[in-house]
């Protein structure tokens, strides 16, 4: 049986959650309205796979909500070109290392950028 892999994506988001949503602005106070809003995240699933999950709101079989509110409402398509070039992480850790390390050098090189 294959190991199970984790993936980094990223969706880009209406710029319309910079001005609606207050933790997503205070999350972001570098922001000066040049580039996208991102979300960046990690899934043992595909990006689209995981894109239609948050979406839809997908709820687990115990009826929890696995899906983020922000890509919900605001999220337009995933950014492959972000993406494409990371390695898939053997263990969730090291994912969710690697996805806190992207979400801070994309807000450093401008992007207003939500992870959880």
């Amino acid at each position: 049986m294959p190991k199970t892999l984790y993936r980094i994506y990223v969706i880009e988001l209406s710029k319309r959650v910079y001005t609606e949503s207050v933790k997503f602005r205070k999350s972001n106070p570098q922001y000066n309205g040049v580039l996208e809003c991102l979300y960046v995240g990690m899934t043992s699933k595909l990006p689209t796979e995981r894109f239609e999950q948050h979406k839809t709101g997908y709820k687990n079989k115990k009826g929890y909500k696995l899906s983020s509110n922000i890509v919900e409402k605001y999220g337009l398509y995933l950014r492959p070109s972000l993406y494409n070039h990371i390695d898939p992480f053997v263990t969730s850790n090291d994912a969710l290392i690697a996805e806190k390390e992207i979400t801070l050098e994309l807000r450093r090189e401008g992007y207003a950028v939500w992870s959880n």
